[in-house]
């Protein structure tokens, strides 16, 4: 196959980057490893609601994703928060009502966000997307790159984006060999999210909210650190979402994680909390397409991401990184995303080979 410009990945940068190039005419191919595109944007569907199991907000202050759900014509709500927040302290004792809920300010989509990469999904052509294709080797010459898939497909190209975390690209096989520097460069980003795993249980109910509670907490006893309200804005079924505290080892017997999180569910909320409809898992640093071992390591804080000079204009401009981490305002977040394709956008708009 040839085209002129290839992205791997298809999350939401790589989709934004792909749907933008074909507006403006360009040959343009989405390579993505996983079997569906979003990247970390997972949602999933029960009844008829929609619960994201990897981002589920965007915030007032970022303008490219409002300016995307407009153009999208989707619909936004306010992450529900009436109601008192809990806290549990480190021996599991509960108070209910020390403070409301602290958030406040996000946004959620209609459909979770699944719906935005399924919007961008369904303004590019069908074979313009290549699923389960995992590209392995990237070996540039004097007209273009070649890129090579686990599965054996062959891709000329002559710009190749790079649309997914720079830990994970570096497993890439890459010939002529990157620059000490920009190897060293793309290690050293840790992928966020990667280090997180995510607990949802959905109810008939929301019964937290007819007790005067927010559905948020606050936890230092655990498993999960910290709670809010997943809930649909209209009708399917309820749900309680957390972010679970313990270390990656900590997490792979399930069957115990599962009682601790149910035994929590019952500490912050009630007996009601003991039986869910469903209760769902996701551990991302077990996705070999969104972490590597590196990024077992725990994250205290939000790191300070951009473009390490070492990752600008490689192999002459025409490999470039777009994944939300080199960002350089709003890296980690969904709005990084975007802002990454914007500035790759430009390179491939300015620097035409």
């Amino acid at each position: 196959m040839e085209t002129r410009v290839l992205i791997i990945g298809a999350g939401l940068s790589g989709l934004s980057l792909a749907t933008q190039l074909f507006e403006r005419g360009h040959d343009v191919l989405l390579a993505e490893a996983r079997d569906r595109p979003g990247g970390r944007i997972l949602t999933e569907r029960l009844g008829n609601g929609f619960f994201d199991l990897g981002p589920a907000w965007y915030w007032p202050g970022q303008p490219r994703i409002a300016a995307l759900v407009d153009q999208l014509g989707l619909k936004w709500f306010k992450q529900y928060s009436t109601g008192a927040l809990c806290f549990e302290d480190e021996t599991g004792r509960v108070e209910w009502g020390r403070s409301f809920a602290s958030m406040q300010e996000p946004y959620r989509l209609q459909g979770g966000m699944a719906a935005l990469t399924d919007a961008l999904v369904a303004e590019l052509p069908a074979d313009r997307i290549k699923l389960s294709t995992s590209i392995t080797a990237l070996n540039r010459d004097n007209d273009g790159i070649t890129a090579t898939s686990e599965n054996g497909l062959t891709i000329r190209a002559q710009q190749v984006v790079l649309a997914l975390p720079p830990r994970v690209a570096s497993r890439i096989a890459f010939s002529p060999a990157l620059p000490q520097a920009t190897r060293e460069a793309m290690s050293g980003i840790a992928t966020w999210m990667a280090g997180q795993a995510k607990a949802i249980a959905t109810y008939d109910t929301p019964f937290w909210r007819k007790a005067g509670l927010s559905g948020g907490a606050m936890s230092r006893h655990g498993p999960m650190v910290e709670l809010h309200d997943a809930s649909p804005a209209l009708g399917g079924h309820y749900a309680l979402f957390g972010f679970i505290g313990l270390p990656p080892q900590a997490r792979r017997d399930e069957l115990h994680l599962r009682q601790a999180l149910s035994d929590q569910l019952v500490r912050l909320f009630g007996l009601e909390a003991a039986e869910p409809v469903s209760l769902r898992i996701v551990d991302w640093v077990f996705e070999p397409f969104t972490a590597t071992p590196l990024d077992q390591q725990p994250m205290y804080a939000h790191p300070h991401y951009g473009m390490p000079r070492a990752l600008d204009r490689i192999w002459g401009n025409r490999l470039i990184f777009a994944g939300t981490e080199v960002a350089t305002q709003f890296g980690g977040y969904l709005e990084g995303a975007l802002e990454a394709a914007e500035n790759a956008l430009l390179l491939i708009e300015k620097e035409k080979v």
